[in-house]
């Protein structure tokens, strides 16, 4: 029998192969669109992030969600600093979210006040999606854009509290064996995990709507 953690990654294969082939996120990482562009989709995690992180506080203490609120995975305060450096000081008056951005946020925010273990699904289709692939974005841009490595730009993908993120990303998959659900709950969690990246892919492809490559 797989555990629950390999179940979670064969189920939503599909989707995340989906999410990270976008044509928005191909002509990103291909260096084909400018910096505006990636200052846009920095813009759209800021909201995204807003929703999972203003709600950790209070789910630290739940006995499903609590385990995995980690404060070295907090990722808004160098999201503000990659913003400011984007965007300049008054990044916060120009800040606005896709339609798509705003449903995802949404939803979000809606598991995280009334489903800790569905809050699970976007914890995990997040934070291990930026421990993993975030880091080719990362990589990406400092070259494309020339952000100093590890810096003002692309904090975002800086994990500063997380010396060791294979052996993190196994602990976290060992949380999710031992997640306090049973086994339709877990298969609602997959399901939303599911969601997630549908949800993910969904702001990609409007982002490529607002950033067309000219023919």
């Amino acid at each position: 029998m797989d555990s629950f953690s390999t179940l979670i990654r064969t189920a939503s294969h599909e989707q995340h192969v989906e999410a990270e082939t976008s044509t928005f996120m191909s002509d990103l990482l291909g260096g084909r669109l400018g910096m505006d562009a990636y200052a846009r989709y920095t813009e759209q995690l800021w909201f995204v992030y807003e929703a999972l992180e203003s709600s950790a506080a209070r789910l630290a203490s739940d006995p499903v969600a609590g385990p995995f609120v980690r404060p070295e995975l907090l990722r808004l305060p160098s999201l503000e600093q990659d913003l400011a450096h984007l965007r300049g000081p008054e990044w916060r008056a120009t800040l606005t979210a896709l339609p798509a951005t705003q449903a995802y946020a949404d939803r979000v925010a809606h598991c995280a006040s009334a489903w800790p273990a569905g809050y699970i699904a976007h914890h995990y289709t997040r934070y291990l999606g930026d421990l993993s692939g975030g880091q080719i974005i990362r990589d990406k841009a400092e070259r494309t854009w020339g952000f100093p490595k590890k810096g003002d730009g692309v904090r975002f993908y800086v994990f500063e509290g997380i010396s060791n993120p294979a052996a993190f990303k196994r602990e976290y998959r060992e949380l999710l064996d031992g997640i306090q659900a049973d086994d339709l709950e877990k298969q609602r969690v997959i399901i939303e995990c599911k969601r997630a990246f549908a949800l993910n892919t969904d702001v990609f492809r409007a982002l490529g709507e607002e950033f067309p490559l000219s023919a």
